[in-house]
């Protein structure tokens, strides 16, 4: 790890204490990401998920169909009314165990995913789950997690690879006439992709369509319109956990590490914005929560230190470095 300058190297060898000091879903990503702990602790650690903190909190709390609150992208009975999006139905917390890294073979895993496959319903149009709806974004999203988690979703994948648009990549306003991609409908598909092709060998078609997705981002420095070079949204700049569909520069710079893509010239800018945001301390801060209903929260309010954005950042700003 390479501290930031004019933060103290043992300050930054404390960040790495208070980051173990945790979840054992941030210490096992901490020990494979940061540490390079031996295979066999890192996954000694995250065998853990399941049974203890906050993946095993979400695991007690999905409802005896298997699903979470009652519905796939929504609670049953959701009317609106509320602030923000409720984020406490299924695909909301199948993203969220994804990212704590539930072992897929995991036997928790394994009957929740089954239970999901056989009841899980879209509110769309009752489609059944692992067939995805008509939203990329929400398609995107569902690849990710099945494809994590062991599901065929070829179906799904060739759908999205029809609905990529001439800009290179997706927009879930396309069925309203929008011929301009959108950066969260973008990053959700990509980060599809990629676990698809991390779980099948992908294709060419796949890989192709996501060298133009990562296009239409880089293109954009990943925050700026293409046509004013205008930040295009200054959330884009702020760090929230869970990150849900929203897109910031954080989530795609760590999609770009994941990919196994070298550092590329035009993420130069938003790496320099994730550096800034370190704090005198060596920690990050969450900026942002994106309002709605949850099951609990993740970190102890914006402003604070976050372990979730500190973890992230650490690990992006090491592959951009090397």
């Amino acid at each position: 790890m390479i501290p930031r300058r004019g933060v103290a190297y043992g300050a930054a060898m404390d960040v790495i204490g208070w980051l173990l000091d945790s979840d054992p879903a941030i210490r096992w990503q901490v020990l494979q990401d940061l540490t390079g702990a031996p295979p066999e602790e890192v996954a000694a650690e995250r065998e853990r998920v399941a049974r203890e903190g906050w993946g095993a909190r979400l695991l007690a709390l999905r409802d005896d169909d298997g699903l979470w609150a009652g519905g796939a992208c929504f609670p049953k009975g959701y009317r609106g009314g509320e602030p923000g999006q409720p984020w406490t139905a299924t695909m909301h917390t199948l993203q969220t165990l994804q990212i704590l890294g539930l072992d897929p073979a995991s036997a928790p895993a394994r009957e929740t995913i089954s239970k999901v496959a056989e009841n899980g319903r879209w509110e769309h149009a009752g489609q059944r789950y692992f067939d995805g709806e008509v939203e990329p974004c929400i398609n995107g999203r569902t690849v990710e997690t099945g494809a994590y988690f062991g599901v065929d979703v070829s179906g799904i994948v060739a759908r999205l690879l029809d609905e990529r648009l001439a800009d290179g990549g997706w927009n879930c306003e396309a069925e309203n006439g929008s011929v301009r991609s959108s950066f969260h409908t973008t990053i959700n598909v990509l980060e599809g992709l990629l676990e698809y092709e991390r779980a099948t060998g992908g294709s060419d078609a796949v890989r192709e369509a996501r060298r133009a997705g990562e296009e239409f981002l880089l293109e954009r420095g990943l925050f700026r319109r293409k046509s004013t070079g205008e930040v295009a949204d200054p959330a884009f700049l702020e760090f929230a956990f869970p990150y849900y569909w929203r897109h910031d520069v954080l989530r795609a710079l760590d999609y770009f590490r994941r990919s196994g893509a070298a550092p590329d010239p035009r993420m130069a800018e938003a790496a320099e914005i994730v550096e800034a945001r370190r704090q005198p301390d060596g920690r990050w801060q969450l900026d942002r929560v994106h309002p709605g209903r949850v099951h609990f929260a993740f970190e102890d309010g914006v402003g604070r230190p976050s372990r979730w954005n500190t973890l992230r950042a650490l690990r992006v700003l090491d592959w951009w470095q090397s």
